[in-house]
Formats: structure tokens, sequence, C-alpha cells
């Protein structure tokens, strides 16, 4: 008997060892209705407990018929502050009541495993448990000095811009959303700009399905706004904006210093949106379902639904934005129907593979939409066997790769650093990564009807050569394994 379920039904306990802890357990689980025995072999404490109405008799733990004293009890809870006493209680329970539901206090490691050897389903340790709540109320009053922080600077002025990373994704639109919501909450008039384009599928489906209205940078001017935050821009390269920043909110530390008056980066979290969310529960917002939906999306897709780099902060933002988003909505941001040049590149993708051990690269020639590289390099990392991929293709005069890997021994965004970093524009995760590279660096022409082959093979073999090198497998020669 050792699951939550079966706890939760259970409503007989026993304490074995009152001290203070003790007393304190009590104490609750009588006020929440429950049946408890209480024995102690301090004959004045049991005076004392029954003087405050509660069930207690005097008894060894140490001694069997302790066992027989409980025999109706679902839960044991041993409590004594001297362990040995408690390791002999967990044996006789064990020996005269096996089905019992035992929980046991320890004094460190040593003792807990002890303790758990001898037929204990839960080992409390108090030093470590008293950590954690020390912890747990220092991340708490941080975060109530951080809110009360941010409010102030939002405050100071009538206009907020939420500035979103170049050609944003899920998670930093989500982030600018949330944002804006706390900023309207605080009558602040917010809007969320952006530069670049909104590419990929899923991204345009997360803004339409969601409503959400995005200004693009170009068409408007941050000199008429009073205030200007960046949310999960940290892998920008170069600076952002030129002008001073008031509030940066980030999961990553930034690579460019923006001497924010408010900054709250903590890479000990996996999304944005997890940050935010903590913003959006300590400022007690009525959370809409627009924006729980968009950080639920923003954490999920961050995560890549949870199989990336989680924390538990990640997964507790998560569980409190489940139920008040629409999941229906959720679904169909998550399967959006693939555009005909998508299915192109991805059958030109398949056609041009070359696999070297678990780690696939492809050309898909010249394209239109460069977000399809995306997609396709994740559809390709779904082949048996394969662990990274990567797809490349030529658009206007810049070549475009768009990487993937579940390989937890390759850094996918190192891979490509290392390949491309010093001639083109690298940015991703261990996992997810793009890199842009001028065509020049390679050919020096033009694209024409005339030369587009030629285009292709002089860059195809530069680009897989590049990067099998990167990824520690050697260059595409007799070992390859093509599809024609």
């Amino acid at each position: 008997m050792s699951s939550a379920i079966s706890m939760a039904s259970m409503s007989s306990y026993a304490i074995l060892g009152c001290g203070s802890v003790g007393h304190a357990v009590a104490e609750e689980l009588v006020e929440e209705g429950k049946d408890v025995l209480i024995l102690d072999r301090d004959e004045g404490r049991v005076e004392a407990l029954r003087d405050q109405d509660l069930d207690a008799r005097t008894a060894d733990i140490e001694d069997p018929t302790a066992a027989e004293a409980i025999a109706d009890r679902d839960v044991v809870l041993i409590l004594s502050p001297d362990v040995e006493a408690n390791r002999v209680a967990v044996e006789n329970l064990r020996e005269h009541a096996e089905d019992k539901f035992i929980i046991v206090r320890a004094s460190d490691p040593v003792t807990a495993d002890e303790l758990k050897e001898a037929g204990a389903d839960v080992v409390i340790n108090p030093s470590a448990v008293i950590a954690d709540s020390a912890l747990r109320a220092l991340e708490q009053g941080e975060l109530e000095h951080k809110a009360a922080q941010l409010a102030d600077i939002i405050d100071d002025g009538e206009t907020l811009a939420v500035l979103a990373h170049r050609s944003p994704g899920p998670d930093s639109i989500a982030s600018a959303v949330a944002l804006q919501a706390i900023a309207e909450a605080r009558d602040v008039e917010a809007d969320i700009l952006y530069e670049g384009e909104i590419g990929h599928q899923e991204n345009r489906a997360f803004v339409n399905l969601l409503g959400i209205e995005l200004v693009s940078l170009g068409e408007t001017d941050l000199e008429e706004y009073d205030t200007l935050a960046l949310v999960d821009c940290a892998k920008a390269t170069e600076p952002v904006v030129d002008g001073e920043v008031d509030i940066l909110i980030d999961h990553f530390e930034p690579e460019v210093d923006y001497e924010a008056e408010f900054n709250d980066i903590r890479p000990n979290v996996s999304s944005t949106s997890t940050i935010l969310t903590k913003y959006i529960q300590e400022f007690d917002l009525s959370l809409s379902e627009e924006v729980a939906t968009a950080l639920l999306y923003g954490i999920r897709a961050e995560t890549l639904d949870f199989k990336r780099d989680t924390t538990p902060a990640d997964l507790t933002a998560a569980a409190y934005l489940y139920p008040f988003a629409n999941h229906d909505t959720l679904e169909q941001v998550e399967s959006p129907s693939m555009s005909p040049e998508t299915l192109d590149v991805l059958a030109e993708a398949i056609r041009n593979r070359e696999v070297k051990g678990s780690h696939l690269i492809s050309n898909a020639g010249v394209i239109r939409d460069r977000d399809a590289l995306s997609q396709a390099s994740q559809h390709l990392l779904n082949l048996e066997g394969i662990t990274t991929s990567a797809v490349f293709a030529i658009a206007d005069d810049t070549i475009y790769l768009a990487a993937r890997s579940k390989d937890i021994r390759i850094n996918i965004g190192n891979v490509l650093q290392d390949a491309f970093g010093e001639i083109g524009d690298v940015r991703g995760h261990s996992t997810d990564a793009s890199a842009e590279i001028p065509l020049g660096i390679f050919t020096g022409l033009e694209i024409t009807g005339d030369n587009r082959d030629t285009l292709l093979e002089l860059t195809e073999q530069a680009v897989r050569t590049r990067l099998f090198e990167a990824m520690g497998v050697e260059g595409s020669s007799g070992d390859s394994s093509n599809s024609s």
C-alpha cells in the first residue's frame, strides 16, 4: 500500500514517539478529521497529550507489543528523535504487520538508507526538510521582492514596449503576452514588438488562433514608449536595440550586457514562459484563457513537450496553467496543416539525405519558405536510427540550415557554432539550432536559372564536410548511404 491514491483514502493513523515533531503532526491530522493514536514511553508527555483531548497511550516503541497496539491502523508515523529505536520499531512492524504504510524519521542520509532497508516506505530527514523549506521560503521572498521591483518600473510609465527576439518562437511570444497582461492589469498600455517574420507554420497558427497582436518593430518608434522590456532575447549576439532597456527577463544568460534597471535571468529553468508564469501567480492576476494557453504552449514548445532539460519549476508552472488553458486550441496549434511547399522541401530532403552512423545531413535545394527546413529536420530526426539531423537550403543570397538532435552527447548548437560560427549567424540550444551563412562565402555568385545546379554543387559539399567534421564523423566519402 504505497500509492498516493491509497494514502488519500486512509483515515486511521498511529504516531510512535511523540516529540515536538510528532505532536505537530498529530494536531494537524486531528484537525483534518483523522483518527490518530499516539504511543510514547514518556508518561508525562502522554498525560499532557490526553489533557489536549488526544488519544495517547504509554508504550515503548521498541517493544514488539507496540505493533499489536496499532494493529487496526493503516499508516504508522515513527517520529522519535532516537533513530535506533525507530529502526527497531520498523523491524517489529514489518514482522508483525507487513501491510502497514510506514513513515519514519532519520537523522542523516546513512540512517535513512538503513531505515529503508529495514522496511520503511518513506524516510524523512528533518535537516533536509528544514533546508528545503528554507530554500522555498528564500525563493518566495526573492520572487516577492522581484515582483515589487517589476511593478514599480512598469508603473513609472503609461506605455510599455515588449520586444520579443527576432522571428520569435512560442516561448518568446508567450512571455511577451504574459508581460503585456501584467502591464495592462496595472493600467499601463503595452504593445508586443518583433523583428523578422512569424514564419514557422506552428508559430503562425499560434498567433492566429489566440488572436495575439504583434507590431513590427520597423513600423513603430521606440521613443514613443515610456518603458522598454526585452523578453527571451538573450541568445542574440548583437544588441537587439540601441537605446536603454528597462526590463530584461530570460532563461539564458544574455550574450550582450544591456545594463537593464530590472533583470530576472534564470538559467535554472528551461523557458522564459516559466518565469512569467511565476509573476502571473505572484501578482495574483485573473488568468485569461488566451494567456494561460500561450504560456503553456511556450513551456511545452521550449522543453520539447517536457523532453528537453525540463526542471521542476517548468512542471509546476505547467500544472498551474493546465486548468486554465484551451486544449482544443493547443491541439490545433501543435498539428497545423502542412503547406505544399513544406511537403516539397521534406520530399527533397528525404531524397538527398546522407547518413553516417546516426547522423543525417540533407540538402533541400533552393527554397522560398526557409521555415520549412526546421520541420523537415524534425521529421528526419524521427527516422529509425537517427539521433542528429541537419537540413540546409539556399534562399536569396543565403544558405539556411536547421538542425535537431536527441543525442545527449551532442550539443547541436555548439556543433553549428564550430562549423559556421566564424562565417555565419548561429542560434540555438543543445537540441535545436539554426545557421544563416552568406552564399558569397562559398561562391561569390548570384542565383540564376543558368547557375542553379552549379551553386548547389558548390555549397553542398562544403556544408556537408564542415558539418560532419563538427559532429565528429568523417567527411562525405565512401561510407555514405544516400537515397536516390
